[in-house]
């Protein structure tokens, strides 16, 4: 069996290891590019009245996603855990306790995060008439295409994101056609406790396209996350082991 594993899916399924998999709720946006829009988000219908140049990003993916399809030069900060591109401009702010004082000094005109807890930050956020998105976890990669649909629309680069959702699907065309994987097992370690990533996961799919079997599926507690034993995976004896947490 030829089990090449080109490097760029292999990437995306360990950049996508601590993803979460709750469902989001995004749909296909408008792509007419003209302002006002308005988005349905899975925190409700977001309404863009003119194109955003002050955005401020407390996800670590939307920051990528962002500067991908060139918006860039449109943020102005992004949370303490957007470490790419390299010319982020970082700040302080967390992205699980934003601090409203510091983004309304920003004069921030959009935000975009991964975690609202119980809605507390949008509802801020609104009352003083900042908009925000909010992107759950992707589950599969048509979720990530309309997350980056989406964050075209919103700061109207959408040519751009359709460019980047193109791309990426050729790329991933390519690398599964030039893969031959169907048949060989797996286990993607996440940390030192031997938690790993199971085919529910956005990781655990990706590794699916390519034809491998995960060991950790048949110990999944319905959370994506298993804890495996030593034992458990020596008995599994898997062909492949990837490692996310060498770091």
């Amino acid at each position: 069996m030829n089990r090449s594993f080109p490097a760029l899916l292999v990437a995306l399924a360990l950049a996508a290891a601590s993803c979460a998999t709750t469902s989001s709720a995004e749909s296909p946006p408008d792509e007419s590019g003209e302002f006002p829009i308005t988005i349905q988000a899975p925190n409700g219908p977001v309404t863009i009245e003119e194109r955003p140049t002050r955005i401020v990003s407390l996800s670590p993916t939307a920051t990528e996603v962002l500067f991908a399809i060139e918006a860039g030069d449109q943020v102005v900060a992004v949370d303490d855990q957007s470490n790419f591109p390299d010319d982020a401009p970082v700040s302080d702010l967390s992205g699980l306790d934003p601090n409203i004082e510091a983004i309304a000094g920003m004069e921030a005109d959009l935000v975009v995060m991964m975690f609202d807890v119980a809605g507390e930050t949008v509802a801020a956020l609104e009352a003083i008439g900042i908009p925000s998105l909010v992107h759950s976890a992707a589950v599969d990669l048509d979720d990530a295409y309309v997350q980056i649909e989406q964050l075209g629309v919103a700061t109207g680069n959408v040519a751009e994101a359709a460019a980047l959702v193109a791309s990426m699907q050729g790329d991933i065309d390519r690398i599964v056609a030039d893969t031959d994987a169907a048949g060989a097992t797996y286990y993607h370690e996440l940390d030192p406790l031997l938690y790993s990533a199971s085919s529910a996961t956005f990781a655990g799919a990706l590794y699916g396209i390519l034809g491998l079997s995960n060991i950790a599926d048949a110990a999944d507690d319905g959370s994506g996350y298993p804890q495996l034993s030593a034992e458990y995976i020596v008995a599994e004896d898997p062909d492949l082991v990837f490692l996310a947490d060498t770091k």
